[in-house]
């Protein structure tokens, strides 16, 4: 489809002379005053107004502000002469694109200029529509987050989830590497297929072959009959292999072949099976120190890592601390049927403070024995586990516990709070709060707090 652009100038030599050199590339309409624009974009779209500030009548900023009213989405790119430069950008600020100086010369510049504008407006779509599938994701799944990093790692997966391609989640434990396993299977073409799921660390060499390929009747003692293995049974989905990092080196060399060929035998048979399976693995281990002491094959490894995707420890994610507390709170509020409304203040306070070394899991544990041993309708720092509560009596909040706050206030409260220790210092206070500085000036500045 052409791009539209509407040329706006009450001078109609160079409106002439614009549309003979833009024509040729786009779909050129012409207005020569500020009321036959604003007139022309009401009858139809247009993705760029090119559009000079001083004309007779309805003048560049008054037009621009009733077409960005009618169309807020359509590119309004500026010409003003030298003498009125103020203008323009007091027309940038209130919304046009960009501005360009009057008598245009080159006109080559002025369609790199068109160009590079209307590429920026496509990625801004295309930010939109992939912001709109994240929060669908987030809507689908239990994964909470708000930090960037998280929303940079959900960006990885809407683009890898497509694919039949290996992907390896590295990870500390607790940090939610299976929930990761779910999406990313819930998000293929393979969703409707099975997801099954093994845990390497958790069985002996034998039986891990056994649970892995499955078995023949006899093929070992206490083998009574044939059993299909979780290859077989992820045949046209998804297998999620936890903790790969701890098999064997023997059935790192089954697994590779399978890797390769997507075929094996059971153990004690002699039938070669054919499954067409997605691998999904996890580790909280380093893989490549694992290979450079010799405890990991290096063609695995290279196999498994073709998408690697690291997952943040919590202790790097702060600010979704706070969402996932009310989350949890909420999840086992509900399960254990208690009456608790909300987390005070000063119990957050101490949730941001920690470090938590068994993350995500470790909070969730942390919340849910708060909830079971509250004795009250709020979440204090007393019903907390010693470790993360520590010496409580530093405690800077003194909110009264009838006080109902949503998260976000809590959350402003707490950042004041920091600001306040750190006169201000916004690189020290980040810092303590465990999040980059842009995304503390973005908390100021939506709170209010410059």
């Amino acid at each position: 489809m052409a791009i539209k652009i509407l040329i706006v100038d009450d001078e109609r030599s160079h409106r002439l002379m614009l549309r003979a050199f833009l024509k040729a590339d786009y779909e050129v309409y012409e207005a020569e005053d500020g009321q036959q624009a604003i007139e022309a974009v009401r009858q139809q779209f247009f993705d760029l107004v090119l559009m000079d500030i001083r004309m007779p009548g309805v003048n560049g900023l008054d037009a621009l502000a009733q077409i960005k009213q009618m169309s807020p989405g359509i590119i309004v790119f500026i010409m003003t002469a030298y003498e009125s430069i103020e203008t323009a950008r007091e027309a940038i600020r209130r919304g046009a694109s960009d501005y360009i100086t009057k008598p245009i010369e080159d006109v080559e510049e002025l369609k790199a200029d068109i160009n590079r504008l209307l590429e920026y407006r496509t990625l801004q779509r295309e930010n939109v529509l992939l912001k709109e599938r994240l929060g669908e994701q987030l809507a689908d799944s239990n994964i909470i987050a708000q930090s960037a990093s998280m929303h940079e790692i959900l960006e990885q997966v809407e683009l890898v989830a497509p694919s039949d391609a290996t992907v390896l989640i590295l990870g500390e434990s607790g940090t939610g590497k299976e929930l990761l396993a779910n999406l990313i299977h819930e998000r293929s073409p393979r969703a409707k297929g099975p997801l099954v799921k093994l845990n390497c660390a958790a069985l002996t060499e034998t039986l891990l072959e056994s649970e892995l390929f499955g078995h023949e009747r006899g093929a070992f003692t206490g083998a009574t009959g044939r059993k299909q293995g979780r290859f077989e049974m992820a045949n046209g989905g998804s297998l999620f292999l936890d903790e790969i990092g701890e098999m064997s080196p023997i059935t790192q060399t089954k697994l590779l072949r399978v890797l390769q060929d997507q075929q094996f035998e059971r153990v004690g048979g002699t039938q070669t099976i054919y499954v067409d399976v997605r691998i999904i693995a996890a580790t909280n281990k380093n893989l490549e120190e694992e290979v450079k002491n010799g405890r990991f094959r290096e063609d695995l490894y290279y196999r498994l890592n073709v998408v690697p995707i690291l997952l943040p420890p919590l202790r790097e994610r702060k600010e979704d601390i706070p969402l996932l507390a009310e989350h949890f709170l909420h999840a086992y509020v509900t399960k254990n049927h208690r009456r608790i409304k909300q987390i005070l203040p000063e119990t957050l306070d101490l949730l941001m403070r920690y470090d938590w070394p068994g993350n995500i899991r470790e909070l969730e544990n942390a919340i849910e024995r708060g909830v079971i041993i509250a004795r009250g309708e709020y979440l204090t720092p007393e019903e907390l586990p010693v470790a993360i509560r520590g010496d409580t009596s530093s405690a800077v909040f003194q909110p009264s516990p009838t006080t109902g706050r949503t998260v976000k206030e809590i959350e402003r409260q707490w950042i004041t709070k920091i600001l306040t220790e750190v006169d201000g210092n916004r690189t020290r206070a980040a810092k303590i709060l465990g999040i980059t500085r842009k995304t503390l000036q973005n908390k100021i500045k939506e709170y209010g707090l410059s």
